[in-house]
């Protein structure tokens, strides 16, 4: 990956836009989870309701405790065996993590991921929002032209990049339980 595109899409999600960025199965949508205007415009670009919240991916598992709570030293340890890797986990939400991310529910999905692309970015914006970048009912995007397609020119930026070995989004499994919740 070029330096100076991962540079600039870093320079994107700090200034408060939307970019599409390859994560390990498909390309996904991410800004600042923090930032308020940005997150509502993604969602509204995906058309999707805040209801259903969100997934943040990291770098690291460092990244992620403002967002969430590891209830127990067992659900850690279950949650850390599988990161990092194409696993995304819903665990509860810390005090005070806006309610744009969670919809409301008290827990949050959230990935450490090892795909080279997502990692470079995240260390230089922190975690991102990261869901397949698709408009609501369609096909998640795996390339720049259906990016294109579906969205326009409505992103500020495109990270090129190749996608991880997943076939589709991934797999995401409740914290508390182990139980699957999407399969990918």
């Amino acid at each position: 990956m070029v330096d100076f595109r991962l540079r600039r899409a870093a320079w994107v999600v700090r200034r408060g836009g939307v970019i599409a960025y390859p994560t390990e199965g498909v390309y996904g949508l991410g800004c600042n989870p923090l930032n308020a205007e940005a997150v509502y415009r993604l969602l509204a670009l995906k058309k999707r309701p805040v209801g259903k919240g969100l997934i943040l991916v990291a770098a690291d598992i460092d990244q992620l405790s403002p967002f969430v709570i590891f209830p127990s030293p067992g659900i850690k340890e279950r949650v850390r065996a599988t990161w990092p890797g194409p696993v995304t986990w819903v665990l509860p939400v810390q005090g005070g993590v806006p309610a744009w991310l969670h919809g409301g529910r008290g827990s949050l999905a959230v990935r450490v991921s090892a795909h080279p692309p997502v990692v470079m970015l995240c260390r230089k914006t922190g975690p991102l929002v990261s869901t397949s970048a698709n408009v609501a009912g369609r096909r998640p995007c795996r390339d720049a032209m259906a990016i294109h397609r579906q969205f326009g020119r409505a992103l500020e930026d495109i990270l090129p990049g190749e996608l991880g070995g997943l076939s589709g989004p991934t797999p995401i499994y409740d914290g508390l339980t182990g139980k699957i919740l999407r399969s990918s």
